[in-house]
């Protein structure tokens, strides 16, 4: 089923939820009411309401949600239920870091391949992920990889002057999801997605936040 007209406010806050109820069922926990979802999510519980009744009814009157159905629905309605592989593009310093960040794993987000204009990085950088290394190869052989791997998601990291260049790569190789770590705007065809991460406007977010 495709949802359509949804706030973006809320999808961010479905990632929310699907978190912290995790965390419930690590935890053993069974039933969950809207109320203790919203407490532990910081959130008030109507709006856990009117967010979830977006997809459909899942509590029960007088019960609440239970904790394991209610996540896997929330994972079914976000796309995280299944695997997506990803490739990242430029190997520098906070390439490195996405390399290693496991949260990727555990969220079933896969780095399976990464890209470099370097020669040293494409010849001796991998990183062990559960004891699985990425291959680094050369930024050229881009559409080859992407297509042989099943990539869908491309995390650029390299310098705002190459990005879009990157994205260009990335849209001839029929990757349709982009995240742009590179402070540069990019534009991409229809039927492309791509969310940047600048973190010098939030950075500047928070500045104001506390100058004023």
């Amino acid at each position: 089923m495709k949802y359509q007209k949804i706030p973006e406010a809320t999808i961010r806050r479905l990632s929310r939820y699907s978190r912290c109820l995790e965390e419930m069922e690590e935890k053993g926990e069974k039933v969950v009411s809207s109320a203790q979802l919203a407490n532990k999510c910081i959130v008030n519980a109507a709006q856990v309401r009117k967010d979830l009744a977006y997809f459909g009814e899942f509590g029960i009157r007088g019960v609440g949600y239970y904790v394991r159905d209610l996540l896997n629905n929330i994972k079914k309605i976000l796309g995280s239920n299944k695997e997506w592989r990803m490739a990242l593009i430029g190997v520098g310093n906070l390439g490195s870091s996405l390399l290693a960040y496991k949260d990727f794993l555990k969220q079933n987000y896969t780095i399976v391949a990464a890209f470099d204009i370097d020669p040293p990085k494409v010849i001796g950088r991998v990183s062990e992920k559960l004891g699985k290394p990425v291959e680094v190869f050369h930024i050229n052989r881009i559409k080859e990889v992407t297509k042989e791997r099943k990539i869908e998601i491309g995390l650029i990291a390299t310098p705002p002057s190459e990005a879009q260049s990157v994205a260009n790569l990335l849209v001839e190789a029929e990757v349709r999801g982009i995240l742009n770590f590179a402070p540069a705007q990019i534009t991409v065809p229809e039927g492309f997605v791509v969310k940047d991460v600048f973190f010098t406007i939030i950075l500047d977010n928070l500045a104001y936040l506390l100058s004023n």
